[in-house]
């Protein structure tokens, strides 16, 4: 790594505890929102938790893996502009695959928000983490700062559809009551 790099990730390492730790917590949170809906009367079909709970907790680990990518040693840019932007190739493909396992999934009826949350800025996400990971060498402070804001952008949209799901079923749990 050149002596330029070095320091500039270090004082990156703070940022990146706070949004690992983060992303880490709200994966377990999710873990019990859905351990609780496992105990509703209403059926919650595999299709519906493919579509909406499983991209939530993918966001999220992302987002604690771009933390974990962005914490290591790496001994040069290279290897570290290679895994982001794999992460962020990765992350595309999937995104491509939540939209489609939405637009199948019968038991809910997908509305613009959740295109938006789901989809559209997820895949943005990740492709800007595959070309910010590309510009890394050459342009590293700007392609850092672009990582950055992509990796709280990640965890953002995992707390965005965390609450999502939790206010849904607590909406629809008193729909059903009534």
């Amino acid at each position: 790594m050149t002596e330029f790099a070095m320091p500039t990730l270090s004082k990156w390492a703070n940022f990146y505890v706070l949004v690992g730790s983060a992303a880490a917590a709200v994966i377990g949170v999710q873990f019990v929102v859905i351990a609780l809906i496992a105990n509703r009367r209403a059926s919650v079909t595999a299709e519906s938790i493919r579509a909406f709970a499983t991209p939530t907790l993918v966001q999220l680990g992302a987002a604690l893996f771009v933390a974990a990518i962005m914490s290591a040693p790496w001994l040069s840019l290279r290897p570290l502009s290679a895994a982001l932007a794999l992460c962020g190739l990765g992350g595309l493909s999937y995104g491509v695959t939540v939209v489609y396992r939405a637009r199948r999934q019968r038991t809910y009826t997908p509305v613009w928000q959740d295109w938006l949350w789901y989809g559209i800025w997820p895949c943005s996400l990740y492709a800007a983490l595959a070309v910010s990971a590309l510009l890394l060498r050459s342009a590293n402070e700007c392609a850092l700062l672009v990582v950055g804001a992509l990796a709280l952008g990640l965890l953002l949209i995992g707390i965005h559809n965390a609450w999502d799901t939790v206010t849904h079923i607590v909406v629809e749990g008193a729909g059903e009551r009534k």
